[in-house]
C-alpha cells in the first residue's frame, strides 16, 4: 500500500512516518530529511537553502522528482513530504497532519535546538512563506488545498502513536474493500 504524509513543518510528519514504517514493516521516504540533508552539505540553515531553493528550481524537482519515481517503483512505500499527494497520486491513503502554529514553532525550536522562541517563530513563518511561492512558481500548487487528502488529523492533540493507530485503521477500512474493475 502506498501512504503519504504531509504537513507543514512541524506537524510531526516525520515522526508519523517513521512510526507508521516501524509499524507496518514498509520503507520510508522523506523529502524534509533530503532537504535537510542538502542544506547541512551547503553549510546553511533550513531558511537559508529555502531561499537558495528558490532562486534555484532544481533543488526542488529533484527531491520531487526522486520521491515520485521511488513511490512509483514500490507497491508498499511511505511517502513523506509536504507535497508527496500531489506527485504521488496513486497513493492508497493521503494523509495531512495540522498543528497550530505555536505547537510547530514549539517542535521547531526543540528538534532544531533554536535558543529564542522569536527566532523560531520568524524561520519558521519565512520557511513556510518562501516554500509556498516555491510550490505555486513551480507547479501551481496551493499547498492550503487540501483536497488531494482522504484524512487530515491534528497532530496537536494526539501522540505519534494515537494517531498511528487511525492511519492504521483507515487502512484497514481501505485493504477490506473490494477492488474496482
Amino acid at each position: 500500500m502506498r501512504i503519504t504524509v504531509s504537513g507543514l513543518p512541524g506537524s510531526g510528519t516525520t515522526s508519523l512516518a517513521k512510526h507508521l514504517s516501524e509499524l507496518l514493516g514498509i520503507e520510508l521516504i522523506s523529502a524534509g530529511e533530503v532537504f535537510r540533508r542538502l542544506a547541512a552539505e551547503h553549510d546553511m540553515d533550513i531558511a537559508e537553502f529555502g531561499k537558495l531553493a528558490a532562486k534555484d528550481p532544481s533543488f526542488d524537482r529533484l527531491i520531487d522528482d526522486r520521491q515520485k519515481e521511488i513511490a512509483l517503483s514500490h507497491e508498499d512505500i511511505i511517502v513523506e513530504g509536504r507535497l508527496s499527494a500531489w506527485f504521488v497520486p496513486e497513493a492508497d491513503l493521503k494523509v495531512w497532519l495540522f498543528a497550530p502554529v505555536e505547537c510547530r514553532v514549539s517542535r521547531i525550536q526543540s528538534r532544531d535546538t533554536i535558543s529564542d522562541l522569536s527566532k523560531a517563530t520568524d524561520l519558521t513563518r519565512e520557511r513556510e512563506a518562501c516554500e509556498a511561492i516555491r510550490y505555486k512558481t513551480y507547479y501551481g500548487i496551493d499547498i492550503s488545498d487540501l483536497t488531494p487528502y482522504h484524512l487530515v488529523l491534528n497532530s496537536s492533540l494526539m501522540a505519534v502513536e494515537e494517531l498511528g493507530a487511525i492511519v492504521e485503521c483507515a487502512l484497514r477500512i481501505i485493504a477490506s474493500r473490494p477492488v474496482p474493475e
